[in-house]
């Protein structure tokens, strides 16, 4: 069972990433549509999940915000940063909802071990993270962390929708409209961040030997 990969050149507006989602799903459900894994960009905006504090939008004003009806909380899209959505049969692949949402981080994990990146998983905390020895620890003395990828999933009679997110170069200031995922104190990094010349490109080729499916 092999997915379609789609990957889009120009920047795709949030509204028909949805109605084109909805499609694919519904067609995986009928059975009239392969699964598939879309590889994109937005135009910059913020998305809200399920469980989004209002308080965590600083700036509501500064870009458009969608209600995204997935789970997690707020993040930013914008241009620089790979989109994927995923849209699999998750009933086809163990009905567990937990292994599948570590294989999307171990996916995510697993590509960017191809640049030589560390990403790693926190307790309590979505999406993948980098450990920043290289800036000053958290006034409390923890260890400083960015994050560099958000992972926010949806099922619909078990199939997939939403997914991924890896910054590779975006505009990091765009996430300060937003508290990332109702975290604070850690920041936000990207591979180009991390001082890695990575094009989308680049990332894309890695996900694809990577892929799990």
């Amino acid at each position: 069972m092999t997915p379609d990969w789609i990957t889009s050149p120009d920047l795709v507006d949030y509204d028909t990433a949805l109605t084109e989602m909805e499609a694919r799903v519904h067609g995986i459900l009928s059975g009239k549509a392969n699964e598939a894994l879309w590889l994109l960009e937005h135009p910059p905006l913020y998305t809200a999940g399920t469980s989004a504090d209002p308080a965590d939008l600083k700036d509501p004003d500064r870009f458009p915000v969608h209600e995204a009806r997935r789970g997690g909380q707020y993040t930013y899209h914008g241009p620089g940063q790979r989109v994927v959505y995923c849209m699999l049969n998750v009933g086809q692949r163990g009905h567990d909802v937990r292994a599948f949402v570590q294989s999307l981080e171990a996916w995510v994990i697993a590509a960017l071990a191809e640049f030589g990146v560390r990403g790693e998983i926190r307790q309590g905390r979505v999406g993948v993270w980098v450990a920043r020895p290289d800036k000053p620890p958290l006034p409390d003395g923890t260890p400083r962390e960015d994050k560099i990828a958000a992972i926010g999933i949806r099922l619909r009679r078990w199939v997939s929708f939403h997914g991924i997110s890896i910054n590779v170069d975006p505009d990091l200031t765009h996430f300060d409209g937003i508290v990332p995922c109702g975290i604070s104190g850690h920041g936000v990094t990207s591979l180009v961040d991390l001082g890695l010349p990575v094009t989308m490109g680049d990332l894309d080729d890695a996900l694809k030997r990577t892929a799990p499916w």
